[in-house]
């Protein structure tokens, strides 16, 4: 692998929120950046953010061929990567994710395919890579609180916990069987935090109050995406080598705490 400074990674939706942040930290701390994004505007505006360190495409996260692109660009560029942060995925609920029983066909397929597909997808191609390279690597998959620690009244869409709870049984089934390659895989589980997903709960008045109780750190607030760069960039780096097949909650207290219902 590369140097503690200088290393390549693919920030799979790396474009805004939670992936353009990480992407920037990476970036500040002499690290190179290769992202993959649905929307040309928002590419165009993160590289530009970015600077000389960062290069990506656009392309479907849940198709072979963006995946591909994006690591066989970065590998064209570079010689080689370093590892993958996996960010892309999102909410159901427009497309007919819900409760169990009210769950449609769409919203289950759609949900399946944006957080689940697309997480396999990435991994299977940067494993590839890994072994073919054999130097090694490092895998940070997105989960989320609500994969393990459900919240119902107010964050009910049952396709998408289910989607974040098998992140961690791959992540971890991957974490095992390619540690004797020295590939080390990761979850990081945010709770609610402020990005483009999350407009429907930052905007309900109802919901900030009960985050006031259920994310009491900080002044009882939404998480903003800084809150997960200092983790991002300790999974990715080699200040975690001795680390593999954890999960690690960043959520403001999420998991300790009751909430309260006004």
């Amino acid at each position: 692998m590369n140097s503690e400074t200088g290393k390549t990674f693919l920030i799979i939706g790396g474009t805004t929120g939670l992936g353009l942040s990480a992407a920037k930290a990476l970036v500040a701390n002499g690290h190179k950046v290769a992202i993959l994004g649905r929307n040309r505007e928002n590419l165009d505006s993160a590289l530009k953010s970015l600077g000389n360190n960062a290069i990506g495409i656009t392309g479907d996260a849940t198709k072979n061929n963006g995946v591909d692109s994006i690591l066989e660009h970065a590998v064209q560029h570079w010689g080689s990567i370093d590892g993958l942060y996996h960010v892309a995925g999102g909410s159901g609920r427009a497309k007919g994710d819900g409760p169990a029983h009210e769950i449609s066909d769409e919203g289950l397929d759609y949900t399946l395919n944006l957080n689940l597909k697309s997480l396999i997808i990435s991994n299977r191609a940067a494993i590839r890579q890994f072994l073919k390279q054999g130097t090694g690597g490092v895998i940070l998959n997105m989960g989320s609180v609500l994969g393990f620690s459900p919240s119902p009244k107010h964050f009910s869409t049952h396709t998408y916990a289910a989607t974040k709870a098998a992140v961690v049984g791959f992540t971890k089934s991957v974490a095992a069987t390619y540690a004797k390659e020295n590939i080390r895989a990761n979850v990081i589980a945010p709770a609610l935090v402020e990005t483009p997903m999350a407009k429907r709960a930052a905007s309900d008045a109802e919901i900030l109050k009960y985050i006031t109780t259920k994310q009491p750190l900080a002044g009882g607030r939404i998480g903003t995406p800084s809150d997960l760069d200092g983790a991002v960039v300790y999974f990715l780096t080699g200040t975690s080598q001795f680390v593999t097949g954890q999960v690690l909650a960043v959520d403001g207290g999420w998991m300790i705490s009751e909430g309260q219902y006004h």
